[in-house]
């Protein structure tokens, strides 16, 4: 008798912002969402992503991060929620494989058509990544230095945005796109971000991301045939998580940093 083909992966992403943590997943494409904020801790994120998501079944999870992660995990606690998150077992909390990636570089791989791509995020602070022929290079540009002894992320975050008015902020945003182009020569810059349609028109070469983009892109980050049947391979059982799922999470170090 002939073996069934493999099924798809189902995959949940879980894209974890300063307001919102967004949800969706291979079956269920239609977006569930709960407030985040200052006090979210790790454990609480995972928590109220299984109490939404508890009749959901899934194989494997991606998670947006907003923050610096290095070989598939935060080394950085998030500047605009709870602490917590480094040194989270998120494989042993989910009971499932878990790829961890910064946020800006799952919604930019999400938007990715080709060629060199700079993706900024306008949320609630000052996300960044480039890709470069298929190659993600997540980045951290919101805490550079700019203009008097303040970060980009001051300027251009919701906070600046709300310091300053929209019709100051929205010149500042394209002051920033303007330096980012000439200093990266990208094929085309994609803004993303909750705060990004409150543009009103857009640099050369910019376009406007996809509100779905964080969902492709978690998503794409399990198109790897050989590394979806290792995971297949392995049992996800309480009594395995301790011992396998540090070897899983290395599995990011390639696109993350």
């Amino acid at each position: 008798m002939s073996e069934k083909p493999d099924q798809p992966m189902k995959i949940l992403v879980v894209d974890v912002g300063g307001t919102h943590v967004k949800c969706a997943s291979t079956n269920h494409p239609s977006q569930r969402e709960f407030a985040s904020g200052a006090q979210l801790t790790a454990a609480d994120m995972v928590n109220q992503v299984l109490k939404i998501t508890r009749s959901w079944k899934c194989d494997a999870v991606t998670i947006g991060y907003p923050g610096v992660v290095a070989g598939g995990r935060p080394v950085r606690d998030p500047k605009n929620l709870g602490s917590g998150w480094v040194g989270f077992d998120f494989a042993a909390a989910f009971n499932r494989p878990v790829r961890i990636f910064n946020d800006a570089a799952m919604q930019a791989l999400g938007n990715y058509t080709g060629g060199k791509m700079l993706f900024l995020g306008l949320g609630t602070g000052f996300g960044s990544a480039l890709i470069v022929d298929h190659m993600v290079v997540p980045m951290e540009l919101a805490h550079l230095q700019w203009r008097k002894g303040r970060d980009y992320e001051y300027y251009v975050g919701d906070h600046g945005r709300r310091r300053l008015g929209v019709k100051k902020w929205r010149a500042k945003v394209l002051e920033i796109v303007g330096d980012f182009r000439n200093a990266f020569q990208p094929d085309e810059i994609v803004l993303g971000g909750g705060n990004a349609r409150r543009l009103k028109g857009l640099p050369p070469v910019t376009r406007l991301g996809d509100d779905r983009a964080a969902f492709h892109g978690g998503l794409r980050f399990w198109d790897d045939p050989t590394r979806n049947a290792e995971v297949r391979a392995r049992p996800s059982d309480a009594a395995d998580k301790a011992g396998k799922s540090k070897r899983r999470t290395k599995l990011t170090a390639r696109p993350s940093r």
